[in-house]
C-alpha cells in the first residue's frame, strides 16, 4: 500500500476518473490461493493475466503483488479482520460474501462507492450483473465488494464405486434421504472399510460445514436456518430431523468418516478418501469439481470425467424441500473486498472492476469454467457446470444477509461436532444450540417450531 507522488498536484485529479499513470504506486492482492494448491487457478489467473494486463494498461510505475495464503477460510478471514481494524492488509482481499455483514457492522469494511465514488457508480460492468449476483457481496442495499461468480451444491458421486455395489450410476437419482441412506449401506456393505457418504460436520470445516452439510439437510426438511420473517429458528423438527440425520451417517451406522469431522485437516482428508475411492458420495460445491478434482490438483480424481458424475440432494420426502422442492441446493458467492484503509482507493478500485471485466473473466474461464457473475462471459467447454447450473439454480437459496449469520454458523457447526463426536444427543445439541444463538441475536429474533 506505499504510494509516492511525483508531484502534489497529482494528488487532485478528477474523481470521476482514475489514479493517473504517472503516479508510482504499490498495490497488493490477497487472497486463499497457491499455484499449485489451493484454489490454484485462482493464483494462476491473477498472476499470468490480472496483473500483466493491470499493470500493461497503467504503466511500470504501478506494481501489483499477490500473497498466496495456504491458510484455511477461517484462518484468512481472522487475518484480514487484524489486518482492517488496524490499518494493514492487502488493498485487495479476498472475501466471502457472507462475511461482509458482519464486517460492515464491526466497522471493517466500506461501501464501493464510499472509497472510489463515481468510479465505482458509472461503471459499465453494473448493466451486465444482475441485482441477485450483485447482492452476493453487498450489504443492506451496497455493494463492498464483487464476486466472481456464484456456485451451487451437489452429491459428487464415484460413478465406479456405485457398479462395484451394484448400484447403475446413470439411473441412479435419490429422491429421499432414506434412498441415499440405501446407496450408502450397499457401498459400505461391498466395502466395509469405505466411508461412503460424506456429509460436511464440526468445527474445524467451519463454513463448509453450516453451507455443504447442514443446509443441504435442512432445506430438505422445509426449512431454513431463518424463517420468513428473519428470525432464527432454533428449535424445530427440521433441526432434529438433520441432526438424526448426522448421527445415522456417523455414529449409528459408520457410514462417514467420523475422524474427519474432527480434525483440523479434515476436509482435506475428505477430498483425499474421495480421491482414493473410499467415499463415493460427497456433498459439495461445484468448486470441488472445478478446482479440488480438477486435472493436476492435490486431489485430482484419475480419469474424472470417466469415473465421477453427480446427483441432486433429495428433500428428507418427495415434496418435503423448501418451497415444496423435492431437490434442493444453496449458493453463494466469493469474489474481492476493498481494504478500507487503501492510501490509493482510486486506483485499488480500478484493479478490482479490472479483474471483473468481461475480458479478464473470460481469461479466468479458460483456467477454472464456472457462473460467473457477468451474464456476457459464457460457460464454455464445461458440460457440468452447464449440466448443474441449468438444473439446479432455480432450486437454489441463499443465506441469510444478516450480521449475526456468521456466529449463527459457529454454532451450527459446534452443534452439528457434538452430535457426531457422541457427546450429545440431538434433542441436548439443539438446547444447547438454543441457548446460544438466543444469546447472540435476543431471544426475540428467535422462534421455536415446537
Amino acid at each position: 500500500m506505499r504510494i509516492h507522488l511525483h508531484a502534489f498536484w497529482l494528488s487532485l485529479a478528477a474523481a470521476t476518473t482514475f489514479a493517473s499513470p504517472s503516479i508510482s504506486a504499490d498495490l497488493s492482492i490477497t487472497c486463499r490461493c497457491v499455484e499449485g494448491g489451493v484454489n490454484s487457478e485462482l493464483a494462476a489467473w491473477v498472476k499470468k493475466s490480472v496483473i500483466p494486463g493491470f499493470t500493461k494498461m497503467k504503466g511500470d510505475g504501478v506494481k501489483v503483488t499477490l500473497t498466496e495464503f495456504a491458510g484455511s477460510d477461517e484462518q484468512l478471514t481472522q487475518q484480514l479482520a487484524l489486518d482492517f481494524s488496524t490499518g494493514a492488509g492487502p488493498d485487495v482481499a479476498g472475501f466471502d460474501g457472507f462475511l461482509i455483514p458482519s464486517f460492515v457492522e464491526g466497522g471493517l469494511l466500506k461501501p464501493l462507492d464510499e472509497l472510489a465514488g463515481d468510479a465505482v457508480t458509472k461503471w459499465d460492468g453494473w448493466s451486465h450483473i444482475t441485482e441477485g449476483a450483485k447482492a452476493l457481496m453487498s450489504y443492506q442495499g451496497k455493494p463492498y465488494g464483487l464476486s466472481l461468480g456464484t456456485d451451487v451444491r451437489v452429491i459428487f458421486v464415484r460413478a465406479d464405486l456405485l457398479k462395484e455395489a451394484g448400484i447403475d450410476p446413470a439411473a441412479w437419482q435419490p429422491k429421499s434421504w432414506a434412498e441415499l441412506l440405501d446407496a450408502a449401506r450397499k457401498l459400505k456393505a461391498k466395502k466395509p472399510d469405505s466411508f461412503p457418504l460424506q456429509i460436511n460436520a464440526g468445527v474445524p470445516m467451519g463454513e463448509a460445514t453450516t453451507m455443504q452439510g447442514y443446509w443441504m439437510a435442512l432445506l430438505g426438511t422445509g426449512e431454513q436456518v431463518t424463517d420468513d420473517k428473519g428470525r432464527y429458528i432454533v428449535s424445530s423438527q427440521g433441526i432434529l430431523d438433520t441432526l438424526n440425520l448426522y448421527k445415522t451417517v456417523y455414529v449409528d451406522e459408520k457410514l462417514g468418516d467420523q475422524r474427519a469431522q474432527l480434525l483440523g485437516d479434515g476436509r482435506n482428508r475428505t477430498f483425499a478418501n474421495f480421491r482414493d475411492g473410499k467415499t463415493a458420495m460427497l456433498l459439495e460445491s461445484d468448486w470441488f469439481y472445478r478446482s479440488v478434482t480438477a486435472p493436476g490438483s492435490e486431489f485430482a480424481v484419475e480419469n474424472r470425467d470417466q469415473v465421477v458424475t453427480w446427483a441432486k440432494m433429495p428433500a428428507k420426502e418427495p415434496g418435503k424441500g423448501i418451497r415444496g422442492q423435492d431437490f434442493v441446493t444453496i449458493s453463494g458467492g466469493t469474489g474481492f473486498v476493498l481494504n478500507p484503509n487503501t492510501d490509493e482507493k482510486e486506483l485499488a478500485w480500478e484493479l478490482l472492476a479490472f479483474m471483473n471485466s468481461k475480458e479478464q473473466l473470460a481469461e479466468f474461464q479458460k483456467y477454472e469454467p464456472r457462473i460467473r457473475i457477468r451474464d456476457d462471459v459464457e460457460i464454455a467447454d464445461a458440460p457440468f457446470l452447464a449440466e448443474t447450473s441449468q438444473a439446479l439454480m432455480p432450486l437454489t437459496t441463499a443465506r441469510p444477509n444478516d450480521a449475526k449469520y456468521n456466529a449463527v454458523s459457529a454454532e451450527v457447526q459446534r452443534m452439528t461436532e457434538a452430535v457426531v463426536s457422541g457427546e450429545l444427543s440431538p434433542e441436548d445439541a439443539m438446547s444447547r444450540y438454543r441457548d446460544a444463538v438466543i444469546r447472540i441475536v435476543g431471544e426475540e429474533n428467535t422462534v421455536s417450531l415446537l
